[in-house]
């Protein structure tokens, strides 16, 4: 399996259990990103609220720039599995 690569066809039943556990931890940081993004764009129409705004919209661009961190975190995981379906006795994954 090569890093990043986009098919999951060659992957085992934990490859794929793996794969959609990391996206809902993905699609739980875009979401969150998101809500930053959405809450300090309203709280710019308020100038009392401008410096929450700038902290909302810090903290969703990092959100976002966490969300290729999990990408290359979850296909170096997936690399590291077996390709096999059935792993080596006493291997805890």
């Amino acid at each position: 399996m090569k890093l990043l690569h986009p098919s999951l066809a060659d992957l085992t039943p934990r490859h794929v259990e793996l794969f959609w556990r990391y996206q809902v931890v993905r699609t739980g940081v875009d979401f969150s990103a998101a809500m930053c993004f959405l809450v300090g764009s309203a709280f710019f129409f308020f100038a009392s609220l401008s410096r929450p705004a700038d902290w909302l919209f810090l903290v969703g661009s990092i959100l976002f720039a966490v969300k290729p961190t999990i990408d290359l975190v979850r296909s170096a995981h997936l690399r590291r599995l077996p390709t096999t379906a059935s792993p080596a006795a006493g291997d805890p994954r």
